[in-house]
């Protein structure tokens, strides 16, 4: 089994900042890149107040934190971030567009060994993998936001994805602390097949007027146990990335993933969730000496004076 030392993550963004606190805390030396220097500062101070609460909570001690921070590295190109790793994990976009520019990027400047992953939720690592010269190489590693917190790794074997970089692949989930499975591709994996699914209903009842979202939210959370809601979830996640993932179940698998009419005028009007601001609910910005940002209002409140 290919030995990996140095990890690299392409895209200092949500998911990619958070792969990093994990990789980093998992003992291997981490290079995060990123072509913006804010977003790599914003990347820094994040990484460290989630270790710092972590010691805090009791998750981990302060000294592993600490030696998890200094493992970090930040690049400002992707050929400066992948020519010393044995693994790369992007994590830009999902669009197959930018994840095959990627790619193609990486096969050229990382070494003939080094494992390629990306960290799609539901594109194909095969289509992506097949412009490189390496595809034996590639393998998909689909982290779950947030990463530092969330415990699955669903590690997606493509067409001609080795056994050793399977292996390579699942070693390195399980050093970063996460509970592994193993899937053979398919269009939306287990979990994003099925959120989309679920998603995507709660916004055909919604846009019906079955129920308001806060108490879609409520009857899944409190009758079928669910961590969160499907609106919750789909303003954590981001509108636009489930739009995107829909498209191409709905390509892919058929007419059962068409996206909702309504999720479809969210994005439309800018409502992409958390990031925005605003996505099927409203989240007010942080007030000075206010802690915590208040209460998040559903749109349909604020819009058509649902109650909640």
């Amino acid at each position: 089994m290919a030995e990996v030392r140095t990890i690299a993550v392409i895209g200092a963004g949500i998911m990619g900042r958070g792969i990093a606190h994990a990789a980093a805390l998992g003992g291997y030396r981490t290079i995060l890149e990123d072509i913006l220097p804010t977003a790599l500062r914003k990347a820094e101070t994040e990484i460290r107040a989630n270790l710092d609460k972590a010691v805090e909570i009791g998750k981990v001690t302060k000294d592993a934190a600490d030696e998890a921070f200094e493992r970090l590295e930040y690049a400002s190109s992707v050929e400066q971030a992948a020519r010393e790793a044995d693994l790369v994990i992007e994590a830009v976009p999902e669009e197959m567009e930018s994840k095959i520019e990627i790619f193609t990027l990486l096969d050229k400047v990382s070494r003939p060994g080094t494992i390629l992953a990306s960290n799609t939720s539901s594109l194909s690592v095969t289509e992506i993998s097949s412009v490189t010269y390496r595809a034996p190489k590639c393998v998909g590693m689909h982290f779950f936001n947030p990463v530092h917190k969330m415990k699955l790794l669903e590690v997606v074997r493509a067409l001609e994805t080795d056994d050793e970089t399977l292996a390579a692949a699942v070693e390195v989930g399980k050093h970063m602390g996460k509970e592994v499975v193993v899937i053979k591709e398919s269009p939306g994996f287990i979990t994003s097949r099925i959120n989309a699914m679920i998603g995507n209903e709660a916004f055909y009842m919604l846009q019906e007027g079955v129920a308001s979202a806060h108490d879609i939210d409520k009857a899944l959370k409190l009758g079928l146990n669910h961590p969160m809601g499907p609106f919750e979830m789909v303003d954590l996640v981001g509108l636009d990335t489930r739009l995107h993932i829909l498209e191409y179940l709905h390509k892919t698998l058929g007419e059962k993933f068409r996206p909702a009419p309504l999720l479809v005028q969210y994005v439309k009007a800018g409502r992409l969730g958390r990031k925005a601001g605003r996505g099927v609910y409203e989240y007010p910005q942080q007030e000075p000496g206010k802690g915590e940002a208040g209460k998040q209002k559903s749109m349909g409140e604020v819009v058509s004076g649902e109650q909640k």
